[in-house]
């Protein structure tokens, strides 16, 4: 089936190539002014300026876009999207004065989700995973990295990876599965560590591999958590059963996540909240990416991410959500690109850049999303009608998304 838009405003992020931007090249974003987009099946098929249009224009297969901005569909490389209940009595704890590390020590946090999780059935935990998907996706979203982390036991882990499975079978959405076993620490382990990495190593990473239930293993190396020594043991252990590394690093203090992610070729080390010169040197020199999740940030009140530092040293840098019950309660991409831009200072191109083709890279799914490109799959977001790009990122609090397309079919 072929579909036709024509008149759109501007077309967004338009690339006859792929590549990850890093530096000034966030800054440059590619749009054709008074555009036609034709979609064939579930991919884009032609672009150009209304001035080349080669249809007639009463052709029925025409839908008018005028005044609309069209971009890729945003790609939302850090999630944990599966879990079992909120966690909005923490939130409540920290207004009242309690850090990340105070609920956590009175068995909240991770440790919480946990708990819930278990009593959970695969079922129940499937349908609000669908919910919270249908949820993001009518928001933008048209592929996505979710993370297990809230099982911490044999069961509970595989629990969420199955889940993980059947919303990638069912789903048109791009959707990647990271195994995190190594979130924290069970309270049956918490004074046994190594004990729990045997059980990650030896009995949690045989059967993933045999189910082939992920496409990655991630790591909280952090203070309190997993050490860096920690951190490389298990990234090796699930190399060996070809999982591609991905770390939570430089969160909360200096972990040293970030040299252990650059070292182990990590395709990303996600939030870097705390960097230092040594951490940014080794980032902006490697192939890794630098994953900006500005909400978690937000939402713990912590000084968010050295945005322009980590580019202007020619860092790699995509934007994600953090989707998760207990530091990022939302999935709303549009929020995350409008907060890099207030709080982190980068500019609407660079942000955008970050979300789309950055994102995709950190996906992986570069060389099918993440851009306007011939041959790419029609995932694809037409705002409302605006004055100008920038007004995506200005105007935060209004919903801006008028239709997404997701594989050439319009989500309702």
């Amino acid at each position: 089936m072929t579909t036709i838009f024509t008149n759109i405003q501007q077309l967004v992020n338009v690339r006859t190539q792929t590549q990850v931007l890093r530096g000034a090249q966030l800054a440059t974003l590619p749009c054709i002014e008074n555009a036609y987009l034709v979609i064939e099946d579930d991919t884009i098929a032609d672009y150009g300026n209304m001035d080349d249009f080669p249809y007639k224009q009463n052709d029925e297969r025409i839908t008018d876009a005028s005044g609309q901005f069209v971009l890729p569909a945003w790609c939302d490389s850090h999630t944990h999207l599966v879990f079992a209940a909120s966690r909005e009595q923490e939130f409540i704890d920290k207004i009242k004065g309690l850090s990340y590390a105070d609920i956590a020590a009175k068995g909240g946090g991770i440790l919480n989700s946990a708990r819930k999780l278990r009593d959970t059935s695969e079922d129940e935990l499937f349908v609000q995973a669908w919910k919270r998907l249908e949820e993001v996706s009518r928001l933008g979203t048209g592929a996505i990295e979710i993370k297990s982390g809230y099982g911490l036991s044999v069961e509970g882990e595989l629990k969420m990876l199955r889940v993980i499975k059947k919303l990638k079978e069912r789903s048109d959405l791009t959707i990647k599965a990271t195994f995190l076993g190594a979130h924290g620490y069970p309270v049956e382990y918490k004074e046994n560590h190594e004990g729990y990495i045997r059980l990650i190593v030896d009995e949690m990473l045989p059967v993933i591999a045999r189910e082939k239930l992920a496409d990655y293993i991630d790591v909280f190396c952090e203070t309190g958590f997993f050490s860096p020594e920690e951190t490389e043991t298990i990234c090796r252990a699930g190399m060996a059963y070809g999982l591609k590394p991905r770390i939570h690093a430089n969160q909360l203090h200096l972990s040293g996540g970030t040299q252990v992610g650059v070292k182990l070729g990590a395709v990303s080390v996600d939030h870097l909240e705390t960097m230092d010169d040594d951490a940014i040197t080794q980032l902006a020199n490697s192939n890794t990416i630098g994953t900006l999740l500005p909400t978690a940030a937000f939402f713990l009140r912590m000084p968010f991410q050295p945005a322009r530092t980590l580019i202007d040293a020619g860092c790699a840098i995509a934007l994600a959500t953090d989707f998760n019950p207990g530091s990022s309660p939302s999935g709303n991409m549009n929020l995350v690109v409008a907060m890099s831009c207030i709080q982190m200072k980068m500019l609407p191109e660079e942000a955008i850049n970050a979300a789309t083709i950055n994102g995709a890279c950190a996906l992986e799914t570069g060389d099918t999303l993440g851009s306007i490109t011939i041959g790419k799959k029609a995932n694809l977001l037409f705002t409302v009608p605006m004055p100008s790009l920038a007004y995506l990122p200005y105007a935060f609090g209004s919903n801006l998304v008028r239709k997404v397309f997701i594989r050439g079919k319009q989500v309702v």
